[in-house]
């Protein structure tokens, strides 16, 4: 190729042509660096026919500067990028980015320098290094990395490095991963699981593209069958991509990986420090990466061999980026498969509508595991109506509840409250005049932590301490706690049952690997008695000791801007009852709710599933909702409330009038206010037949905003916050 077209990664410009120099063989893919005014571009080699661009003469073309050592981006993944963008409306080239990793991996290998504590005891101590030798007990990392992780300046960990109380430690960027093993821990499957596990084992040696749904009740052994699946790949010589919805849920799954196949898998996500993600970026490239298990982020990852892709709890509303490229990675996993012609296997114990819908037509293969696994029951649900079994006034749990919680200890046997709901209250006021307390950012009340002493917001991180006296009348001793979160729910735990082990189980006190492995070795060990958490804890963890849920307010996720309100309920509570009994003991679920007559803690009680999907697709087919009809959302934002309102005004005045779509709003976001910005939305109801994107495309790109406007669209929106 004498000339080349370019998407590269700039704001303004997306795609742009070049000269290759004489004697660089350029290829379909290649990573390469590119001159753009006095400045450098990073840009991929892509096809010029599927690159809208100017065809600009030779002789105006400059030369290309670089091409990066590290292998073509294949023709599968560029069409994957071309439909994401496509379908979900975003810039090309954001799509692409997150299939790259660091510059540095991209340059090659080689080693760098990390730093560890080096034992030394040192002669004086600044606050600062005595908070850095606390926090940074058994780490080792970049200085910036040590830095955040001990909330320190840079400054002071090269202090420290100088006095030799941090050594260096060289790292070898390339060094080679620990092989799997597929033989190394065969498990003996039930009738049922082996009959899923084969059909796995036979589509990943027919390498094509077919779309499995492994729908399994909690404890049947899901995560058995596709490992199947993975040492089938293995022993082909394939590479494996797992995703799960949660960082947390990674430590359980790394256990159960490493004790089926010797040794740990390679991770993607985002808390990596950066050696590692050059270190897995480059083995990915390369091939040599066996299986990766990440969040949604490793989706794109440019895989050298791919033969296997498995989404585990599919129905998960984490899968759903909420910024940025606005993707479901469950949905962009099966188009994944398609375009690399592999299997794609999406498990859960309570699948999307949308995925159980498509399985009905035929267009995914439905496998189904209805038994618990070894034995084991299903727990025996219970509603407790609030109405009739009240609790005490200024406390949560129902007289029913705290009976069984007595027994459970009693015996023993662990218990395990719901609440999806973080800190202390989700509310503080003052009693004296009123006041409430907001985030100056978003319009959201700031979120009590008794833990950590302080008001936080749980949207933009906003956080401030507890005051003495009211801000407003400067009364003190004023402030007052107003509904429950999972400390107050530990708060009353404890007061009841002054010897009963708590462990709070949230983000908050989860935030790392590290920690998570200790909440997990706790809980088996028998140290912790009853477990209080947010939807943390709701699926991946297996404690047979564990035979008492209690759900504390089954209504909560009623409420709010959940479009799928009645489906997510029913997923979440089905899921932490799901906790109860998975040992040789059996278990049981007491819902406290208000409205025990509802659809979905009627189906819950009865354990009639079907019945509540049945009624649910109904309910969503007369409404012509997902997956009957189309829902797209359009958001305005600006740091200037009348910019976003005249903004939201001119679309909203501009707005096609077509027979097969329905257009709502403009109107204030719920979440009228976040993070510094003004927000208003529409929402788009549109027949299946609509050419929905096309119809978004052309309507918006119509308008011209001011600079400081934003406007993002969300196709198959989970949340109208």
């Amino acid at each position: 190729m004498s000339r080349v077209r370019l998407l590269v990664f700039n704001p303004v410009l997306s795609v742009l042509d070049y000269r290759v120099p004489p004697g660089v063989d350029v290829q379909l893919g290649n990573v390469v660096i590119a001159p753009l005014g006095p400045r450098q571009v990073l840009g991929i080699v892509w096809e010029p026919d599927r690159l809208d661009g100017t065809e600009v003469p030779e002789s105006k073309l400059r030369p290309l500067l670089e091409v990066l050592p590290v292998p073509p981006i294949a023709e599968p993944l560029r069409r994957l990028i071309e439909w994401t963008a496509d379908y979900y409306c975003a810039p090309l080239n954001s799509v692409a980015r997150m299939m790259l990793g660091s510059m540095a991996a991209l340059r090659g290998g080689g080693t760098t320098t990390e730093y560890r504590l080096s034992g030394l005891e040192p002669a004086r101590l600044t606050p600062q290094r005595a908070a850095a030798l606390d926090a940074l007990q058994g780490e080792q990392a970049s200085i910036r990395e040590l830095a955040e992780l001990a909330s320190v300046s840079e400054g002071v960990l090269r202090g420290m490095v100088n006095a030799g109380i941090l050594e260096p430690v060289t790292v070898d960027l390339d060094r080679a991963y620990p092989r799997a093993q597929p033989d190394h821990a065969q498990p003996e499957l039930s009738e049922e699981q082996q009959a899923a596990a084969d059909q796995f084992i036979a589509a990943v040696g027919a390498g094509k593209f077919q779309t499995f749904l492994l729908d399994g009740v909690t404890g049947s052994g899901k995560t058995e069958c596709y490992f199947e699946a993975i040492a089938a790949a293995i022993r082909d010589r394939k590479q494996v991509l797992v995703m799960l919805p949660e960082i947390a849920l990674t430590e359980n799954f790394l256990r159960r990986f490493e004790a089926r196949f010797g040794v740990p898998p390679v991770l993607w996500h985002s808390s990596l420090k950066q050696s590692e993600r050059r270190r897995a970026w480059r083995a990915i490239v390369s091939g040599e990466a066996q299986v990766v298990v990440g969040a949604r982020s490793a989706l794109f990852m440019p895989f050298k061999r791919l033969g296997l892709i498995v989404v585990d709890e599919a129905h998960e509303v984490s899968f759903k980026q909420d910024d940025g490229v606005r993707y479901n990675a469950r949905d962009v996993a099966v188009i994944r498969a398609r375009f690399e012609a592999i299997p794609v296997i999406l498990a859960s114990a309570t699948p999307a509508l949308e995925s159980l819908q498509l399985a009905e037509a035929g267009v995914y293969q439905k496998i189904d595991l209805p038994s618990r696994f070894g034995g084991a029951t299903l727990p025996h649900i219970e509603v407790v109506d609030l109405r009739k079994d009240e609790p005490a006034r200024q406390h949560w749990l129902a007289p029913s509840l705290v009976k069984a919680l007595e027994d459970r200890l009693a015996r023993g046997e662990q218990s395990l409250l719901f609440l999806n709901r973080r800190g202390y209250a989700p509310l503080t006021l003052c009693r004296h005049c009123g006041y409430r307390f907001q985030c100056p950012n978003c319009s959201a009340w700031l979120v009590e932590h008794r833990l950590s002493r302080r008001l936080a917001c749980h949207h933009c991180g906003h956080a401030s301490e507890v005051p003495e006296a009211c801000p407003e009348c400067h009364t003190p001793d004023c402030l007052v706690a107003c509904g429950p979160g999972v400390e107050r729910i530990a708060d009353e735990v404890s007061s009841l049952f002054p010897e009963a082990r708590i462990a709070i189980a949230t983000s908050d006190t989860l935030n790392s690997p590290e920690k998570i492995a200790d909440f997990v070795a706790r809980a088996e060990g028998g140290a912790i008695d009853v477990i209080v958490g947010t939807q943390l804890v709701t699926k991946g963890y297996h404690f047979p000791e564990l035979t008492l849920v209690g759900v504390i307010d089954a209504d909560m996720g009623l409420e709010g801007g959940d479009l799928r309100a009645a489906e997510r309920t029913y997923q979440q509570i089905a899921q932490v009852a799901g906790r109860a009994g998975r040992g040789v003991k059996p278990g049981e679920v007491l819902i406290q709710t208000r409205h025990p007559e509802a659809a979905v803690i009627a189906a819950l009680a009865a354990g009639d599933r079907d019945a509540f999907y049945a009624a649910e697709a109904e309910a969503r087919r007369d409404a012509g909702a997902p997956p009957f009809g189309r829902w797209a959302a359009i958001i305005v934002s600006s740091e200037d409330e009348a910019e976003a309102r005249a903004a939201a005004r001119q679309i909203g005045g501009a707005r096609p009038d077509l027979p097969d779509v329905m257009i709502l709003g403009p109107a204030p976001a719920p979440l009228s206010l976040l993070r510094g910005r003004y927000r208003y939305r529409l929402l788009i109801n549109a027949r299946r037949s609509a050419q929905l994107q096309d119809i978004i495309r052309q309507w918006l790109g119509a308008l011209a905003f001011p600079q400081g406007v934003r406007v993002a669209v969300d196709i198959d929106p989970y949340s109208f916050v």
